[in-house]
């Protein structure tokens, strides 16, 4: 598409992402404030973009899940236990956070005027968030696809997954360049969420006014806040625990060489060579680095913990007679961080699980999507801080990792 000839399919396709999404914001906000009738009608666009969300993110889901986990590699883990955990407690540590800054700090979104018209149950404690899940873990596989019932995806995924890592070679390779072609049209249909910002924004002002500005404003201090802590407060304790140091060298070396590359660069894997080249200037052990950096661009991302969380806990204070009490807000940290371990590649892919952690609490999938759309909104700064976090993230764990590796040679000695 790329290689078209109509000079402005190729300008739009040649200008960044990043820059498209905030014209559609400013753009919205203008039609809004000069001209309501004409927003209004823009809705449409909004709602084109949140169906063809709905329509590929289930698949999406499932085939990301099944390449990750038949495509790996046997032996990838020696050595690599206690990087794991730091991977997993970071994220549960930043889901935590990102909870009880929504409790202190609660936020509000507008999901439409037709959301009392929705018959929600909402669930009265931990027991029904656990039925819930267990009902939709044992889910039929084609009911799961055709209802984007994500708990029951994940589930049939990781069970595909783990049967076809004795499948063949071929078979694996199939599976891996399904999820390619999958994340493939993700990425089409993301490049046209200017449009869908575009016709969300407008439409949504001009219904309900500027004061959902606002709304926005704190939701993205919400968001940025928690990445900051995490990246200043919770990831230095983690590695001081390991390397039993001072790890603030480390952690503003990560900052300075991982995290402002990956801010620009919106994107885990391509700043992988950016932390190959800080570990070998930090003298970490080859066969450390050569996995834990891919592995940690994969699978460690605190940052879309915290917007799984922040944006589910924002949903839930947006809709009518849902309470979350503390287990079921444990247990969204716990969903959130496994979410936040199967987020896709694409720019904006955290956004992609919150119907994941929203249906724990019984939130329509047509819900959620919205949620998704409004995430895509304030992405233009939250996505790019959220990908120099999780990038920054890696360097430091590696790092004190290879510390206490070193510490523990010398006192062998």
């Amino acid at each position: 598409m790329t290689h078209s000839t109509n000079p402005l399919i190729r300008f739009y396709f040649k200008v960044g992402l990043i820059p498209q999404i905030l014209l559609g914001l400013i753009l919205g906000i203008t039609l809004a404030f000069f001209s309501k009738d004409t927003a209004l009608n823009m809705s449409l666009l909004g709602g084109l973009f949140i169906n063809a969300l709905k329509s590929v993110a289930p698949i999406l889901v499932l085939t990301l899940v099944i390449a990750s986990i038949s495509n790996h590699q046997h032996g990838k883990k020696a050595n690599m236990g206690i990087l794991l955990s730091l991977y997993l407690a970071g994220m549960i540590f930043a889901a935590l956070l990102a909870t009880l800054a929504s409790f202190l700090f609660p936020s509000q979104i507008t999901l439409g005027n037709d959301i009392e018209q929705i018959k929600l149950k909402p669930p009265s404690g931990i027991k029904d968030v656990l039925i819930t899940l267990l009902d939709k873990m044992i889910d039929n596989p084609v009911n799961a696809l055709a209802n984007a019932n994500y708990i029951g995806l994940i589930i049939w995924g990781v069970g595909i997954g783990f049967a076809l890592r004795h499948a063949s070679e071929s078979t694996k390779i199939m599976m891996n360049d399904l999820s390619y072609a999958i994340s493939f049209i993700v990425r089409i249909i993301i490049r046209f969420a200017p449009l869908g910002v575009f016709g969300l924004i407008s439409s949504t002002l001009a219904k309900d006014g500027f004061g959902e500005l606002y709304k926005y404003a704190h939701l993205l201090i919400v968001l940025l806040s928690c990445m900051f802590i995490v990246a200043l407060v919770i990831n230095p304790l983690l590695a001081f625990l390991v390397m039993r140091k001072n790890p603030y060298p480390l952690v503003f070396t990560s900052l300075k060489e991982s995290a402002i590359p990956a801010f620009f660069t919106r994107s885990s894997a391509a700043n992988i060579p950016v932390n190959i080249e800080i570990c070998k200037r930090l003298k970490v052990d080859e066969d450390t680095y050569s996995v834990a950096v891919p592995l940690g661009a994969a699978i460690n991302m605190s940052g879309a913990a915290i917007t799984i969380t922040v944006l589910t806990l924002a949903t839930v204070n947006s809709m009518p007679y849902i309470h979350v009490d503390t287990y079921s807000a444990v247990l969204l940290c716990i969903v959130a961080a496994i979410c936040a371990c199967g987020a896709s590649g694409v720019a904006g892919g955290s956004l992609l699980l919150i119907p994941v952690a929203c249906s724990m609490f019984g939130i329509p999938n047509d819900i959620s999507l919205k949620v998704i759309t409004i995430g895509f909104a304030i992405g233009v700064i939250q996505d790019s801080v959220e990908t120099a976090l999780n990038s920054s993230s890696d360097v430091v764990f590696i790092g004190a990792v290879s510390e206490a590796s070193k510490n523990k040679k010398v006192a062998e000695k």
